[in-house]
């Protein structure tokens, strides 16, 4: 295979946005483990009583990623977003005004391998989430098993991650002064083993907890569709059915978190490696829809509101797929 490696005269900004990105790709596949490491280590030496203060800290606030989680407007507004967001491009679409006085559900698709645009989008200030949507607080849920890592919870809560448990999204979208927005990647783990360039296809037919949880407490849904979400990486081939994608299967059912074999460009070469491919994404925020508070909702009302959402999601990737980049004969796939 030969090599193409990256020109020695790249201009500084193009070479911190490539360093911006590598802390965030690093933030999600070792930064975890490190923390742990860390406190173990901690715990270990002649400081055993600093992690011992904050194991008892630890037990404290472990409801916190299940109650709002800690926001901190300072982290979400680091100067580093800024050229991660460069980076890709990562661009977020308004297309209607939000009223602050109520609670919303944003259903974001695709999933992708990372989630890289729900990240530069909800849980920075990069995009100008706040900019565009006054008032509102939006928080990305996350598989509840990474807050209860150390370290590692307190600072992904300071972008607005939360818990993706039922109590958590619950305690967001009851808030009865409004302004919460909860990110739900609907496709979840599953859908990342499918994410590779030119995939269209949503994870999302027999994903209804959410829209019973919106009819529930009267949240708002909102179709959100991330253009260019799958272009970020390839993967190895794994059909369904092939021995990869059981093990993948399997491995996800064990410990609960995704493993796509995923591969794109490196730091100082263009042939391979993590770093995701210099793709622009345009997350686009449909309308909501309008949801009536059914405190016991049945199967019928869940439904109905589920195709009302599917529907939503298709109109909106409809209207806006030949701005950025599909061409007319290409459609969104539900499984």
């Amino acid at each position: 295979m030969k090599i193409e490696f990256a020109p020695l005269n790249i201009p500084l900004r193009r070479r911190l946005q490539t360093a911006a990105t590598l802390q965030w790709v690093f933030s999600f596949l070792a930064l975890a483990q490190c923390c742990l490491a860390a406190f173990v280590l901690l715990a270990l030496s002649g400081w055993w009583m600093v992690a011992l203060l904050y194991a008892g800290w630890l037990w404290l606030d472990w409801d916190t990623p299940t109650s709002g989680g800690r926001r901190s407007q300072w982290v979400r507004s680091w100067s580093v977003w800024d050229y991660f967001r460069d980076y890709f491009p990562i661009t977020l679409v308004k297309t209607v005004d939000l009223d602050p006085k109520k609670n919303y559900i944003f259903g974001f698709h695709p999933h992708g391998v990372l989630v890289a645009g729900g990240f530069g989008n909800f849980c920075t200030e990069a995009t100008g989430f706040s900019r565009l949507f006054p008032g509102l607080r939006s928080h990305l849920l996350m598989l509840p098993f990474w807050f209860r890592v150390p370290l590692f919870r307190d600072y992904i809560m300071f972008g607005g991650l939360v818990s993706s448990c039922k109590s958590s999204l619950s305690y967001l979208v009851s808030r009865p002064k409004g302004g919460n927005v909860a990110v739900i990647a609907v496709g979840g783990a599953p859908e990342a083993l499918d994410a590779r360039p030119g995939a269209l296809t949503l994870q999302v037919r027999n994903r209804k907890g959410f829209i019973k949880l919106a009819l529930k407490h009267g949240a708002q849904l909102v179709p959100v569709f991330s253009f260019g979400e799958n272009e970020l990486f390839d993967q190895m081939e794994n059909p369904t059915g092939s021995p990869l994608r059981k093990l993948q299967n399997r491995l996800q059912s064990i410990i609960g978190v995704a493993m796509p074999l995923f591969h794109a460009r490196g730091v100082f070469q263009y042939s391979f490696g993590l770093m995701p491919y210099r793709k622009p994404i345009h997350t686009v925020v449909g309308k909501p829809i309008p949801v009536v508070q059914t405190p016991s909702p049945t199967s019928e009302d869940i439904e109905y509101l589920h195709k009302v959402y599917l529907q939503s999601l298709t109109e909106l990737f409809e209207q806006h797929k030949q701005s950025y980049g599909l061409s007319e004969p290409q459609h969104l796939t539900f499984i």
